[in-house]
């Protein structure tokens, strides 16, 4: 019986590598026959799955197509999607509407994937990270079955996908790293037994269940570490970022720090127009759970408790939530948060908008006077830079980008504010409204403080970190 089980592993084994070898020796072939049909010119894959989602991350891949036909006329950009129900121009023309990005299509092209559904969340309600990421290698495999790449560079963070391309195809991997998969701060969380969006009650108050997914998460930590280190060259947004990066994926020579673009130069230049009466309170950000809106509800809600003497004032001040949704998971949400602000009462006092286009929000950025973002350990905070940018007053969470290198509270440099739970940002808007704080010299701070956040910024470090990518660099 174990010779036959013995015998039987071994075929399985032989057989895989058999499959694998068999894979590769095509896929290098169909390589081959591309390079034939595009003479002097290098194949630049983008793996992108939501390329039309219109996001902090959507802004950084076309900045990053847009320095690559510039520095690379004769490469070939390629960008992998799953947005099936969009065409080419479609999605074009969307960059052009809500980032004022301009890209040359006639030297980009894109791969429709039909099986992102693997990497939706709704998919896996246990072991989400794990069953994402394994879903990734799924959509990663028809991605360069489609059209293997001479460069490929992952913009969505899918580190899963980094050894296929690497080993079967010979891709050079390059990785812009929004925010890791996992991180040490994820793992004290459940050490400690705090509840969060991806660490639920049940578990937190069970012993057993919290140990089971502490060792869970160290094993995914070390299959994360595995798959990363195949990257050739790894871009990071922020010092958060980058430090848990390291700390996971132990890799010093390679990490280079890419703030993401901001568009600064023209929202630096935008004039505040007043509004009526109304005193708005932006908050723009795509409505995903670790965005944590309900925070600005509660914020509002309290803000409402320290006005309770004066309310006029109170009926002159308005929250308006401006975001996009991806999927109909996004779309519940929104409607959680529209219930939420009613059982709040503060439907008066709250408006939300929804995938609005760029021209409507540089008015609005023009109307309000503060800006809000509510995010535990934020990678960055692309809103938050375009707020202080446009001559918002901002207060973000005190963690993450925000933190590190976005906001500064220092007397004599202070440029916004920081806060961490709801009665905290109630208080700094209450100061903020009722002139508690030097509002002028803040403004004049901050704008003065975004420039290091530019497009110019982002492309100069971006092409000069993927340069080892490309030969002859």
């Amino acid at each position: 019986m174990f010779i036959i089980l013995l015998w039987m592993v071994l075929s399985l084994v032989i057989l895989a590598v058999v499959s694998f070898i068999s894979l590769k020796h095509w896929l290098l072939s169909r390589k081959k026959k591309l390079h034939a049909t595009s003479e002097n010119s290098i194949n630049v894959g983008i793996f992108h799955p939501y390329c039309n989602a219109g996001g902090g991350g959507e802004r950084v891949l076309w900045c990053a197509v847009k320095a690559l036909q510039k520095r690379y006329p004769n490469a070939k950009v390629v960008i992998y999607t799953g947005d099936i129900d969009a065409s080419p121009n479609s999605i074009l023309e969307k960059a052009k509407n809500v980032f004022n990005i301009a890209i040359d299509n006639d030297n980009v092209r894109f791969i429709f994937l039909k099986q992102r559904h693997w990497i939706e969340a709704k998919k896996y309600p246990h072991f989400t990270l794990l069953g994402q990421s394994l879903g990734s290698m799924v959509l990663g495999l028809e991605a360069l079955l489609k059209f293997p790449p001479d460069i490929f560079i992952d913009t969505m963070g899918y580190a899963f996908t980094y050894p296929l391309f690497r080993y079967l195809v010979q891709s050079k991997v390059g990785a812009y790293v929004h925010y890791p998969v996992i991180s040490t701060d994820m793992l004290k969380r459940v050490q400690q037994r705090q509840m969060s969006h991806n660490n639920k009650k049940y578990v937190a108050r069970n012993p057993f269940l919290t140990w089971t997914k502490l060792t869970y998460y160290r094993l995914f930590s070390k299959m994360y570490k595995w798959v990363g280190r195949c990257a050739e060259t790894i871009m990071v947004n922020s010092s958060w970022t980058e430090n848990h990066i390291l700390q996971i994926w132990d890799v010093p020579f390679k990490t280079h720090r890419v703030y993401p673009p901001c568009e600064v130069s023209h929202l630096k230049n935008l004039e505040h127009l007043e509004k009526g009466e109304e005193f708005i309170i932006l908050s723009v950000g795509q409505f995903r759970p670790e965005k944590d809106h309900p925070l600005q509800l509660q914020a509002i809600y309290e803000l409402r408790t320290l006005l309770a003497q004066d309310e006029a004032l109170w009926n002159r001040i308005k929250l308006v939530i401006v975001g996009s949704c991806r999927n109909e998971e996004d779309y519940e949400r929104l409607k959680n948060m529209q219930d939420l602000s009613k059982h709040l009462s503060l439907e008066n006092n709250v408006q939300f908008k929804v995938n609005v286009p760029y021209d409507e929000l540089l008015k609005l950025y023009q109307t309000a006077h503060i800006g809000i973002h509510t995010m535990w350990n934020e990678h960055f905070g692309i809103g938050i830079v375009d707020c202080m940018a446009a001559g918002l007053i901002m207060v973000a969470h005190r963690s993450g980008g925000p933190l590190l290198d976005i906001v500064e509270t220092s007397e004599g440099s202070q440029n916004g504010f920081l806060a961490v739970d709801a009665v905290d940002y109630a208080e700094n808007l209450l100061n903020i409204i009722v002139n508690n704080v030097d509002t002028v010299g803040i403004r004049n701070a901050a704008r003065a403080s975004v420039e290091r956040f530019s497009e110019q910024e982002f492309e100069r470090n971006f092409l000069r970190a993927i340069s080892t990518l490309f030969p002859n660099a």
